[in-house]
């Protein structure tokens, strides 16, 4: 493992990038623009069409081999950004040579099988990071702010909708909402975004009763899901997830506290406090949730990016991390499994 100490903060942090799919857009333009912290020394991917092709988008050169990714003394991390069924030897190889990891979501296609994987970093003393970027909003900030101050006192009930769409065309996509690829549906690919961003505000769910189907799209994996929840603390929950609400709308995160509830829809919190007082926090942002999945800002790539490299010098875990992640596939995994038994089941 390789971290360093505070008088090296002038040496640029270096990072090999592995995999170059759809997500790897957002990740470009931050490195981009944390060009004078980060070195970008490689970019590696199984297919050289695809490497040089991204290569030449972004400027940062293409490896022939992930051993040169992993040989090169300089790199200090690797940004995985390859479909979930494709992680395991690429992280197993990563913590052998001592890289730390930030990785796409979902860490893997099931629970039991992220597990190893965090498992496998922490055995090898590397960090690992989460790519869940909602978590770097402004308002989600604001909101975690409010929380651990205790504003707003207990969180008696939350519901989370995700309203998005995808048409039929991204699904025709080879491999997208299968299970040997991606894991799932919309649970694993798109509403867990706002189900680990919920999670890190209320903290983890212990039981799940659910009904999750495809319901419009021809699909392997469901377009649909909802469920009702019980958190750890004891408070209740409902969440609501789809592809199917054409043109596609906002998530919204709602906490039912005791002193006020408090409303995330995008980048924008309201806050409507039981003292007749009203706050509003942030502005409305584009999230992926219509037929263009990445018609979203960078910045939160950018602010994760920028944490992760932080927390790895100063030897700590990041914000959003492979322990952190675990609660959002455990409860995916319950939603599932609640839905094929007709019964609640316990998350994890």
């Amino acid at each position: 493992m390789r971290e360093k100490a505070a008088g090296a903060m002038a040496v640029k942090f270096g990072v090999g990038i592995v995999g170059a799919g759809m997500a790897a857009a957002p990740h470009m333009r931050a490195l981009e623009d944390l060009s004078d912290s980060i070195e970008v020394r490689g970019v590696w991917t199984r297919s050289a069409e695809s490497r040089e092709k991204f290569a030449a988008a972004s400027g940062f050169p293409a490896v022939g081999a992930l051993d040169d990714l992993l040989g090169d003394t300089k790199i200090d991390a690797l940004i995985v950004l390859t479909p979930p069924n494709a992680r395991h030897e690429v992280v197993e190889r990563a913590a052998r040579a001592g890289k730390h990891i930030l990785m796409e979501k979902p860490i893997e296609r099931t629970a039991e099988a992220a597990e190893r994987i965090v498992a496998i970093c922490e055995a090898a003393g590397v960090r690992l990071g989460v790519v869940f970027q909602n978590r770097f909003r402004a308002s989600s900030l604001a909101l975690r702010a409010l929380l651990d101050k205790g504003d707003l006192g207990e969180i008696c009930s939350v519901s989370l909708s995700v309203p998005w769409w995808r048409p039929q065309s991204y699904y025709d996509e080879p491999g997208r909402g299968t299970l040997a690829r991606d894991g799932g549906g919309v649970l694993i690919t798109q509403g867990i975004h706002a189900l680990d961003l919920m999670l890190s505000m209320t903290g983890p769910a212990t039981e799940a009763q659910a009904m999750v189907g495809a319901t419009m799209h021809r699909m392997e994996a469901e377009d649909f899901a909802a469920g009702a929840l019980r958190l750890a603390s004891g408070a209740l929950g409902a969440v609501m997830a789809t592809v199917t609400s054409h043109p596609g709308g906002q998530d919204v995160l709602t906490l039912n506290c005791r002193n006020g509830v408090a409303r995330l829809a995008g980048g924008a919190l309201r806050v409507d406090w039981l003292d007749g007082r009203a706050e509003d926090i942030g502005d409305d942002a584009q999230s992926g949730h219509g037929a263009d999945p990445m018609a979203f800002s960078h910045e939160w790539h950018r602010a994760q990016i920028a944490e992760f490299v932080e927390a790895v010098r100063a030897g700590r875990a990041p914000a959003s991390n492979g322990r952190t992640a675990l609660d959002v596939h455990r409860l995916i995994d319950a939603m599932i499994r609640s839905s094929a038994s007709g019964r609640r089941e316990a998350v994890g």
